[in-house]
């Protein structure tokens, strides 16, 4: 009989998985320099571990996370740049979040010559809690603007030097709400482009210190 997955069994089958994965050779790896194709294989080897143990709802690109139902996508991203895309909604994701957790594997891809297979070495694995999937500059800049009495014209200038991908309109908007509520402090690094660009190396060095940023591995 499979169990319902939550996002406790989720983050335990994440830290086993790992264990599992880092000592594994892998023969259709080797040689792999397309960081994408490993990041592949490891998602549907975690996906597919987890079919057999749980029942769940399981993503697809048309539905954008992995994992609906729990609101959680998988990131898989190299020790060596530890970064990935995503896809663009708004402008707001970089001030209120994504929208949705992020379960982060971070492996380090060793190759051995002699026996002519790759072992995907697990280094981290870390859950960011959907509240701290912001910016980091960008929330703590809005902070910083609040706690000195700023006001909607102080934020919209503030959105415009950072160059958020906004009309005047949106960021008259958005400012308002902000002022409504206060967003938290993210710990993402988010780069605008036609998709955002998240990098992971703060919540990396934040995991099991900072509260809902949990460190697995």
């Amino acid at each position: 009989m499979t169990k319902a997955l939550t996002v406790k069994s989720l983050m335990d089958e994440a830290h086993l998985f790992a264990k599992n994965e880092s000592g594994y050779r892998e023969k259709s790896l080797y040689g792999v320099t397309d960081g994408k194709a490993v990041g592949t294989y490891l998602e549907h080897k975690f996906q597919n571990a987890l079919t057999k143990k749980y029942t769940y709802t399981r993503g697809s690109s048309a539905k954008g996370i992995d994992f609906p139902k729990l609101g959680v996508d998988i990131k898989v991203t190299s020790i060596k740049q530890p970064q990935s895309s995503c896809p663009f909604k708004s402008a707001r994701q970089k001030i209120f979040g994504l929208g949705y957790s992020l379960l982060v594997f971070v492996y380090d891809k060793k190759d051995d010559r002699k026996t002519r297979t790759t072992t995907l070495n697990i280094v981290h694995v870390v859950f960011v809690d959907a509240s701290r999937t912001a910016d980091y500059q960008t929330t703590s800049g809005i902070l910083k603007i609040l706690d000195n009495n700023g006001n909607a014209d102080d934020l919209v200038a503030y959105m415009s030097e950072r160059f958020l991908p906004l009309d005047d309109i949106q960021a008259r908007l958005l400012a308002e709400e902000i002022i409504k509520k206060k967003p938290e402090i993210g710990y993402l690094t988010i780069s605008n482009a036609l998709q955002w660009r998240l990098q992971y190396g703060r919540v990396i060095e934040q995991a099991g210190k900072i509260d809902r940023i949990t460190k697995i591995v």
